[in-house]
């Protein structure tokens, strides 16, 4: 894809996963990778391999994106060592499945402050930058569940609900800077986030037999399904595009 090749791009919650399926994705075309993430082992693992097949550059760093301070301080960091931020991927997230009705406030808190207050951290400390120079592009990474709701993820819903409008409306504040600002929403994709939500045994059998029979292809997503998606996104192939929601679902989803 055009325009990737020595950009410089956060991506958090790189270390597995969708994010770590971003990150070489990516790196093959020649991106230039800044790993956020709480686990260092595991994303400086991410960095050995991108490094070892020689597809790009990356770095890794211990973050908190709950942790405003330590945002702030992580993406400066990132400025003086790797250079100008040219796109941000809001990955990273976290849920534990259960009625809400048998959640308590110190879970939603937790929900909240990962999926929805830690990318606010990250858009208001890499925008102002990205203000300045007047360029950048931010793919936020949602959920369809905050599309069409989800059984036993409410609040997980509510904050990725909240995303997808935040996104809207931040695509609108940050249009005349040439700031774009787009969502990629997952369906159920097979992922040790998913493997955790689901849990283990019969249930969780029935849960993904059950899923793999709704998706009309016939099967969860992989990470790299996503990771397309988003190397799009933040391409100059995608340069007019803006405030847009992308569901990456096979077909689960058909929502206008």
């Amino acid at each position: 894809m055009r325009g990737l090749s020595g950009k410089v791009v956060i991506v958090t919650g790189g270390a597995g996963g969708i994010g770590a399926a971003i990150c070489h994705r990516l790196a093959e075309e020649g991106a230039n990778i800044a790993i956020f993430d709480l686990n260092i082992t595991a994303a400086l693992a991410v960095v050995t391999d991108i490094l070892n097949k020689n597809i790009g550059q990356a770095h890794a760093y211990k973050v908190d994106i709950t942790d405003a301070q330590e945002v702030q301080a992580t993406v400066l960091a990132v400025e003086q060592k790797q250079g100008p931020i040219d796109v941000l991927i809001n990955n990273a997230g976290w849920d534990h499945g259960a009625r809400f009705l048998d959640t308590d406030p110190a879970m939603w808190q937790k929900i909240i402050s990962i999926n929805l207050l830690g990318p606010l951290n990250l858009h208001k400390s890499v925008l102002k930058l990205m203000s300045a120079r007047g360029k950048g592009r931010v793919i936020n990474i949602a959920s369809d569940a905050g599309r069409v709701g989800s059984s036993g993820e409410a609040v997980y819903s509510a904050c990725k609900g909240g995303m997808i409008a935040f996104t809207k409306t931040m695509a609108r504040e940050m249009a005349r800077k040439q700031i774009n600002i787009n969502v990629v929403c997952p369906g159920p994709t097979d992922t040790a986030l998913f493997r955790d939500f689901a849990g283990e045994g019969e249930s969780a059998d029935k849960l993904k037999a059950a899923l793999t029979k709704a998706i009309p292809f016939g099967r969860l997503g992989q990470p790299d399904d996503l990771a397309g998606a988003v190397c799009f996104l933040a391409s100059d192939d995608a340069a007019f595009i803006t405030g847009q929601v992308l569901s990456v679902s096979g077909g689960l989803t058909m929502a206008g």
